[in-house]
């Protein structure tokens, strides 16, 4: 089986449920035969390993919140696919929240 190591990133408040860390060295292993992970499962991941408090703040049933910005290597993950789309060895996974208080 094959690891690969990514970055995620936390903007706009999200940081606060991820142990108050804007950034997370993230290790997961492949799917036999495969070289990238869905960010389906990725989200999986954080919800289960990751997340430190109210995740209802950062996933509604299986996808992230409306409201919070997914980018992956400074692209929207819409249009790299959603939840379908890939993360490779070395890719960086943003999430900015744009729904704060002032």
């Amino acid at each position: 089986m094959t690891n690969i190591t990514f970055t995620v990133e936390f903007g706009g408040g999200l940081e606060l449920l991820f142990s108050r860390l804007k950034a997370h060295t993230v290790t997961m292993t492949c799917a036999e035969g495969e070289m990238t992970i869905p960010v389906a499962d990725v989200l999986v991941h954080m919800r289960d390993k990751m997340l430190t408090e109210r995740a209802e703040l950062f996933m509604q049933d299986d996808t992230v919140r409306p409201g919070i910005l997914v980018l992956i290597n400074d692209t929207d993950w819409e249009l790299e696919g959603g939840l379908q789309a890939s993360i490779s060895d070395g890719d960086t996974l943003v999430f900015i929240s744009t729904l704060h208080g002032g």
